[in-house]
């Protein structure tokens, strides 16, 4: 199952009307949870402006770019609960997005200081009480059972599971943006490891993938 490439069912989200036509369709948000887009949105470009967030030129496109990209992992997620940890959160991406769509505990995990002082500002100031920001490198946070696994921009793909395979367990759900690489990331790692996954196509990028997987990854398993 590892090479097969899944199609999101729907077309590519191409401008910030359809991001948003689609986040309301798979998500229903609340007139809170929309006004908490907004909100995380302004604070992201505000704050893109004092630090290195996201590239300039994904602003004008930020709902496609961003947040619906990130929303659709949780799309991808329908199934799971309990802790969802994303690695290298940066800006909190996905996490926030995750954090305001759904009430599951969410611990962002990110090792620079002020990215996660921009975290924390951001679930203060939304009342995002059941975010946690974990601020230091992903070997110093302490080990805990996750619901679910992902990871925007945090590794590649063998380092990204060496480091988080010890919050994994059987029922553990892997969302794993890879871009167009992702095929090639899976194929280089042990079959066992490929067997758990199959990789699902980014509703926002014809050319961005996802690798997404269930279980417990075990070194012993290379």
């Amino acid at each position: 199952m590892g090479r097969r490439v899944v199609r999101s069912d729907g077309e590519f989200l191409a401008s910030e009307d359809q991001a948003r036509s689609w986040l309301e369709q798979a998500f229903a948000p609340t007139a809170a949870q929309w006004n908490h887009l907004e909100r995380f949105a302004a604070m992201l470009i505000a704050e893109n402006d004092r630090q290195n967030l996201i590239a300039a030129s994904t602003i004008p496109t930020i709902w496609v770019r961003h947040i619906a990209d990130s929303a659709q992992l949780l799309a991808l997620d329908s199934e799971s609960a309990g802790l969802w940890v994303d690695l290298g959160s940066g800006p909190g991406l996905p996490g926030l997005v995750v954090a305001i769509l759904s009430e599951r505990p969410m611990l962002l995990v990110e090792s620079r200081r002020r990215r996660c002082e921009f975290l924390r500002a951001v679930a203060a100031e939304l009342r995002l009480g059941h975010v946690e920001v974990a601020e230091a490198p992903l070997e110093r946070v302490a080990t805990r059972p996750a619901g679910t696994i992902s990871a925007r921009a945090f590794a590649p793909l063998d380092k990204l599971i060496d480091l988080s395979a010890r919050f994994s367990t059987e029922s553990t759900h892997w969302l794993l943006p890879k871009g167009r690489n992702a095929v090639k990331e899976l194929a280089s790692l042990p079959d066992a490891w490929q067997r758990m996954f199959h990789v699902e196509q980014s509703r926002t990028d014809a050319e961005s993938q996802i690798l997404v997987g269930r279980g417990k990854l075990r070194a012993e398993t290379r």
